[in-house]
């Protein structure tokens, strides 16, 4: 066990709200994105609050506060959020002019976004424990239904079990693609674009975090140069973070999701838009 950890293996599903998972928040959006009628609503999206490119720190703390809500946050704090989120949704789908259909509100395209996401917390714990690949107790993994559950996706539709799951993101890897538009998307997202000049500061060690945390086809698909001495120090560095993170209180360990949440009651006391 490490020192200050909970268990090797979380006992819940807020044992996985880490800091470190913002590590892979990039790999994770190039995932979720890689599904076409994912991809396209994003990157057509009129929902112009909502967009990486020219509100970054809006998009960080909708999308963390979402995170937070649904690991972290109570029933009540995720129907407000989804009532919130909802809304937004609403206005993204497909035009005359889009390459693919699609509907913001869509349960299964939700539920893909929801699968890339836990295996953004799984990855991530595994990495930070020293068991890189491991998989979730079933206990565990069903909690994290919330990440789809919290929006539109039916308790139902989550796997039944990891195993389920492990079939489900089999079949879904199979669906995709990364056309030459969103290929240019997912250079400006990997090249941090959205920061301006300092999005320059680190960008060569981000680039290799981001590498790191891809699962395949989609590192071969971006042609990103990963090697075995590559996943050798990425599995040595993120354990090493874990050593460090473990023995921190779980407060700051658990930033900035649990500050987001903290952010949307506050928001919701006084009335002010959550999203």
């Amino acid at each position: 066990m490490l020192l200050g950890a909970p268990a090797a293996t979380p006992r819940t599903a807020r044992d996985l709200v880490l800091a470190p998972v913002l590590l892979g928040a990039t790999a994770n959006v190039i995932m979720e994105l890689s599904l076409p009628p994912v991809g396209h609503g994003v990157r057509e999206s009129r929902v112009t609050s909502g967009n990486l490119f020219e509100h970054p720190l809006h998009r960080f703390r909708t999308t963390n506060t979402y995170l937070g809500v649904a690991l972290l946050g109570t029933e009540d704090d995720r129907r407000d959020y989804r009532r919130a989120v909802g809304g937004s949704h609403a206005q993204v789908r497909s035009t005359e002019q889009s390459p693919v259909a699609y509907r913001a509100t869509d349960r299964n395209l939700q539920l893909w976004v929801a699968a890339c996401l836990y295996r953004a917390f799984e990855d991530t714990w595994g990495l930070l424990t020293g068991r890189p690949g491991m998989r979730l107790p079933n206990p565990v993994y069903r909690e994290c239904a919330a990440l789809g559950t919290t929006l539109q996706v039916r308790p139902e539709q989550w796997p039944a079990d990891r195993a389920a799951f492990e079939d489900y993101w089999t079949e879904g890897l199979r669906a995709v693609a990364i056309e030459p538009a969103m290929r240019a998307y997912f250079e400006r997202l990997i090249n941090r674009e959205y920061l301006g000049r300092a999005g320059r500061i680190g960008l060569a060690r981000s680039r290799w975090f981001t590498t790191g945390f891809l699962h395949e086809p989609f590192r071969s698909m971006l042609e990103l140069p990963w090697s075995d001495a590559d996943q050798r120090e990425f599995e040595q560095r993120t354990r090493r973070m874990g050593e460090v993170l473990f023995r921190l209180p779980p407060a700051l360990r658990r930033m900035p999701y649990n500050t987001c949440l903290a952010d949307m009651r506050l928001r919701r006391r006084f009335g002010r838009p959550l999203v």
